[in-house]
């Protein structure tokens, strides 16, 4: 593709986009590839078998597995030993948070900022239990905007935190937060490591994990273009933390073989480099650009209605501050009748609720955590219709 974003071009590469649906839920899961497709159909009739062997067939699939970790790394700028692959976010959490287990001694602090989805919660509310550490919540002043303050992260830390666990961008608020910055006051601590989920923030914008200073950092490619698996990185430095859940025979040189147990689907992971390659053809500057606009037919919508609309997050359309993951109330209306009403007079698909965000939902923003909000959620594949605009008046 040319560095002028063709969105046209783009939607023919999504098969799911052929149909009626307008998919404007694609923080809950983004349209998957043709190639992607393809290459999860390829495998499984041609390379499906155990990896490892010498036969050739084995061989093959060792090596589109192998593709798959070293793509993958790639993409995050990393090395593959430095990442590992598995059925979710949220599996791949409660891995980690077993693998710190020693890590937390017992009167140890564990951060947890309460913009976070479920996923980047529960597992190190478990091990908090576990190892009779402190949970200390990062919360947040502005209850309509909330940030992740640096400032206040280090008012709370102290030589006992161990863990740091916080998102990237939130995936009710849309805003983006500095987790470059947020690695640097972590690090002031010494053992102290910050885990990231960026899960989305992953669809619109490229990853560098070793600039940014992460420990611990993970997505989903399924929010991702592609299949149904997570990828998570851990840093050389931060993997000397772990103690490892495999077999006792294996190396541990590598977090695979600390983390993985074997939590890849071969076949997915294999269609994995396609996705790569697609998002190598796009300048991320381009996608910014054209979502900043998509985002801002509704954020101006919204705003341009105080005494009607209450927007949660970043309330501009800056692709500096925000994605386009758009979230908001109407006053004196119930949320799912929103999106009722919206579906009632439209084939757009959107969501109402708290998308296992429910903390933030009811104890930072104050709201109903059944109901929720209203989320339109877009991704580069979506166009500047403002028909959207119209099912709302």
């Amino acid at each position: 593709m040319s560095a002028k974003f063709d969105v046209a071009e783009a939607r023919k590469r999504f098969p799911a986009l052929n149909g009626k649906q307008v998919y404007l839920d694609n923080a809950g899961g983004s349209q998957v590839l043709q190639e992607v497709v393809d290459s999860i159909s390829n495998y499984l009739c041609q390379t499906n078998v155990q990896l490892g062997a010498s036969y050739p067939v084995s061989q093959q699939s060792t090596d589109r597995y192998n593709q798959g970790c070293e793509a993958t790394a790639t993409y995050m700028k990393t090395t593959p030993d430095c990442v590992v692959l598995g059925p979710s976010t949220t599996q791949l959490f409660r891995n980690l948070s077993l693998a710190l287990f020693d890590h937390l001694a017992p009167g140890s602090e564990i951060v947890i900022s309460k913009l976070d989805h479920e996923a980047n919660v529960a597992s190190w509310l478990q091990l908090a239990k576990w190892r009779q550490a402190k949970v200390i919540w990062w919360d947040a002043t502005d209850k309509k905007n909330p940030q992740l303050d640096c400032d206040v992260l280090r008012s709370i830390m102290t030589e006992n935190t161990r863990l740091v666990a916080c998102t990237q961008t939130s995936n009710i608020l849309g805003t983006i937060h500095d987790v470059k910055a947020i690695a640097q006051t972590v690090h002031e601590v010494p053992g102290a490591l910050l885990c990231v989920d960026a899960v989305a923030f992953a669809p619109h914008a490229g990853i560098d994990v070793e600039d940014w200073g992460v420990d611990f950092y993970c997505f989903s490619w399924y929010k991702v273009y592609g299949p149904h698996i997570a990828a998570m990185y851990g840093s050389k430095a931060a993997q000397k933390y772990l103690s490892t859940l495999g077999h006792f025979f294996k190396p541990t040189e590598t977090l695979e073989n600390l983390l993985g147990l074997a939590g890849a689907s071969y076949e997915l992971l294999a269609s994995v480099p396609k996705v790569c390659d697609y998002l190598a053809a796009i300048p991320w500057e381009a996608i910014a650009h054209h979502e900043e606009k998509l985002q801002g037919i509704l954020i101006d919508h919204l705003n341009s209605k105080p005494e009607l609309y209450q927007i949660y997050g970043e309330p501009s359309a800056d692709r500096a501050k925000r994605v386009p993951v758009i979230s908001f109330t109407v006053k004196d209306k119930k949320s799912k009748d929103i999106v009722d009403a919206i579906e009632a007079r439209s084939d757009f698909g959107c969501r109402w609720g708290s998308f296992y965000s429910n903390r933030l939902v009811s104890e930072v923003l104050a709201l109903d955590a059944a109901d929720g909000v209203v989320r339109v959620s877009l991704v580069h594949y979506n166009t500047g219709k403002r028909s959207l605009i119209l099912t709302m008046q």
